[in-house]
């Protein structure tokens, strides 16, 4: 990554979404593009279901959280939290969320939608909306090294998911597929 890279990132959903998932995928690519990361995270319940944020900083920063209104960008797993964090996006921020309605709310205010969890139902892997979630915002977004959003690449998330999960063969290839599923339908 180089220096000039700085990204603040949220990251919502609820308990059993893969939220910090998603957030040490993301620090994981930061790392191997060769930048500095911070991260911090809030459970509003230690259980299933309950509310999940994780702040990540891509870059030099002196602290984990990130301020309202200061955040590049949010990915929302679960709808309904929307409400409760588009606070810390910043004007011409951009948010990537996941919905069932991705029609109703696409173009809105910087808004990239998807039906991630229709299209992990689809593929018979229930526990994938994150990584297509993930796939998503890389392929609509794009890698800021080439002119897009985003501070990594697909390239850089497969890479991280190698790290993490390479010694569990069909996981990663679960993972790798769903990211990739993301991926296609970013693109359309």
């Amino acid at each position: 990554m180089s220096g000039q890279v700085r990204q603040q990132i949220v990251v919502s959903g609820v308990g059993g979404q893969g939220v910090l998932f998603v957030t040490r995928l993301l620090a994981d690519a930061a790392i191997r593009r060769g930048g500095s990361v911070l991260t911090s995270e809030t459970h509003g319940m230690a259980q299933r279901g309950g509310v999940v944020v994780s702040h990540l900083k891509a870059g030099d920063f002196a602290g984990p959280l990130v301020r309202t209104g200061q955040a590049d960008g949010l990915i929302v797993l679960k709808e309904e939290n929307l409400p409760l964090h588009r606070e810390f996006i910043k004007p011409g921020g951009w948010i990537v969320l996941n919905t069932p309605r991705p029609g109703a709310a696409e173009g809105t205010g910087g808004v990239h939608a998807v039906d991630a969890d229709g299209r992990a139902h689809e593929s018979g892997n229930l526990q994938a909306a994150n990584l297509i979630l993930l796939g998503f915002a890389l392929a609509r977004l794009g890698a800021a090294d080439r002119g897009g959003r985003l501070f990594c690449s697909p390239d850089d998330i497969e890479a991280a998911l190698t790290q993490r999960m390479g010694d569990r063969e069909s996981a990663l290839r679960a993972s790798i597929a769903a990211l990739h599923l993301g991926i296609l339908r970013g693109k359309r």
